[in-house]
């Protein structure tokens, strides 16, 4: 992803790709439906998942964290 700040991003959505909204998403005919949003300036799914931009924007520094969540909600189920 190229952002508007010039900022390149290459982005692994897998460690992140869990529960009801994000799950479906690994599956390649599924994850291709994807498509930008002209309003939010962000990756939207069909099923409704999306992803904030600045969390995409940031990414590297973000996923720790997205990790924890995953983890919460897979113990949760």
């Amino acid at each position: 992803m190229t952002f508007d700040d010039g900022l390149e991003q290459v982005i692994d959505f897998n460690p992140v790709l869990a529960d009801e909204m994000f799950g479906p998403l690994p599956a390649e005919q599924v994850f291709n439906q994807f498509r930008l949003d002209p309003e939010a300036h962000t990756l939207v799914w069909p099923n409704g998942a999306d992803f904030d931009p600045e969390t995409l924007h940031d990414w590297p520094q973000v996923l720790p964290l997205l990790i924890q969540q995953v983890q919460r909600w897979k113990l949760a189920a």
